[in-house]
């Protein structure tokens, strides 16, 4: 789940700090922030200048072009969810719920970013993620220490499974259900965090299976149908596919 709160910044603001509080640097951020999640990438310059009160000369003052201006709110983005997760190691994970339930409002912007970012593609889309995988990554195992989570066998492949799966349900809801008339990207984001939170919290704290023996069955495909590895210094060639489990018919349940 992406969580969000209120997070304080390297210069001293916070994403929910009133604009008169912020460098122009910072505003002329998260007003790009703000529109890009709002309405994609393909809002301009002179409209972000507009929206943080500056002229678009200092705009690229600050960020050098549109894609260095974008790279920044990805910083900004990624460290205001991180800052989300560590508060779980401080407060408690019951305790940054409830911080970041009554934040969403606030901090649906962030989230509209990221739903922006991987809705545009491309190689800024792919370091997002996987930055953003990365820090999930380094949550959980620290987690895992502490007792918050059950340990992974794979716990690089567990966090991106679960930034993939996070990222992509907030994709496909935008997607079908899209703001209506009026709404805003925020509000609709807002809608998703209602319907889905109570679920996710149940299927992540009492699982769904009631044993492991799909899992089971799974690792033991793996361990019979290893990837093929390539010989050192011979040219790459594409990978012949593993034999997929075949499916059981409706025989074999008789």
């Amino acid at each position: 789940m992406l969580n969000m709160r209120s997070t304080r910044q390297p210069g001293g603001g916070t994403t929910a700090a009133p604009p008169s509080d912020l460098t122009a640097r910072a505003r002329i951020r998260d007003g790009a922030i703000r529109l890009f999640g709002e309405h994609g990438f393909g809002v301009g310059l002179r409209a972000i200048a507009q929206e943080a009160g500056v002229s678009v000369g200092l705009v690229a003052h600050h960020f050098g072009s549109k894609d260095g201006l974008r790279e920044a709110c990805d910083a900004h983005v990624l460290s205001a969810l991180n800052e989300a997760r560590r508060a779980a190691d401080v407060s408690g994970p019951s305790g940054a719920m409830i911080t970041q339930l009554a934040a969403v409002a606030e901090f649906a912007p962030l989230v509209a970013y990221v739903f922006r970012s991987v809705q545009a593609g491309g190689q800024l889309a792919r370091d997002f993620v996987e930055h953003a995988a990365a820090d999930a990554a380094a949550f959980l195992e620290r987690s895992a220490a502490s007792g918050l989570v059950r340990p992974s066998r794979d716990e690089v492949a567990r966090a991106r499974a679960l930034t993939s799966q996070s990222i992509g349900s907030l994709a496909l809801e935008l997607a079908l259900d899209p703001p209506g008339p009026g709404e805003s990207m925020s509000e609709a984001i807002e809608r998703y965090v209602e319907r889905y939170t109570a679920p996710l919290l149940e299927l992540y704290t009492d699982g769904l299976f009631t044993d492991s023996s799909m899992l089971d069955a799974y690792l033991e495909y793996e361990r019979a149908h290893p990837p093929p590895t390539p010989s050192s210094g011979s040219p790459k060639t594409p990978e012949t596919p593993r034999p997929r489990p075949r499916k059981a018919t409706h025989d074999q349940h008789q």
